[in-house]
């Protein structure tokens, strides 16, 4: 019993392969059933945690992972790394490094030489592998989270706080603001002009409300306690916001998938 499903499927995709090279089915009608089928087995976890969604789970993830590792390859590792050092062996000379009385010094150099540390860095990472040598990996380890930590402060810096620090420089009221309320000549143009007029003071007071609930040298009483409970409704607000929009934008992908096992698999709509 425990080969008949194995049998099974071998056999299906033996039957899809001889018709794929028959020529009585197409690849892209095969790469449609299996994105349809694919997705129908994802759609199986709504009833409940099934072997059809793991099995579906797993290749996803591995196909992914497989993906993945190609494109770092082909990306990254070759055009960064491997050619560079390859072209530059091909350039081997001699550098003289000093002279002491009569004798001199000479070591092989070549251009990129430099890359030699990080692909010796790269290969430590494969000691894991090894009970005993899995200590060295801690090199490169500790290489990969101190540069990427320098990375990402400086990343953080200037494209978080600078950024949000120079888009709250902002006038109380926008420019030309009053003007547009006068010149508003029905309803909803006055709405417009009028959210326009007060969007900079609710920007500005939004702010310092957050800023003042995040200040904890005093106890929030009195009129701090309400300028920082203003500044929670500020928070739970762009919170809200922020997790409506990642929802919506899951949301646009089921229509996605639905649209296709609609469209292209089944054809009912165009």
């Amino acid at each position: 019993m425990k080969l008949i499903k194995p049998a099974a499927i071998l056999l299906v995709l033996v039957i899809l392969a001889s018709l794929v090279a028959g020529g009585r089915l197409s690849p892209g009608i095969l790469g449609t059933w299996v994105a349809a089928l694919l997705t129908l087995a994802i759609f199986s976890f709504l009833y409940k945690d099934n072997r059809i969604y793991k099995l579906a789970e797993h290749l996803f993830i591995g196909v992914s992972a497989g993906y993945s590792v190609s494109l770092e390859y082909w990306n990254v590792f070759r055009p960064n790394l491997w050619d560079p050092l390859v072209r530059g062996l091909h350039h081997v000379t001699m550098a003289h490094v000093f002279s002491l009385g009569g004798f001199s010094v000479h070591l092989p150099y070549f251009p990129g030489m430099l890359l030699l540390f990080p692909f010796a860095l790269g290969l430590l990472l494969f000691a894991r592998f090894s009970a005993r040598l899995a200590w060295l990996s801690r090199w490169s380890i500790a290489a990969m989270v101190g540069s990427y930590a320098g990375l990402a402060m400086i990343g953080a810096l200037q494209g978080d706080l600078v950024a949000q620090v120079r888009a709250n420089m902002i006038p109380l009221v926008a420019a030309g603001s009053l003007g547009g309320i006068r010149a508003s000549g029905n309803a909803d143009d006055l709405i417009f002009a009028f959210l326009r007029l007060i969007q900079n003071p609710l920007i500005i007071f939004g702010l310092i409300s957050t800023l003042v609930y995040f200040f904890f040298s005093r106890e929030h009483k009195g009129s701090l306690g309400v300028v920082s409970r203003i500044g929670v409704w500020f928070l739970m607000i762009s919170f809200g916001a922020s997790f409506g929009y990642t929802v919506m934008s899951r949301v646009s992908l089921l229509i996605g998938r639905l649209h296709f096992l609609m469209s292209d698999w089944l054809r009912v709509i165009p």
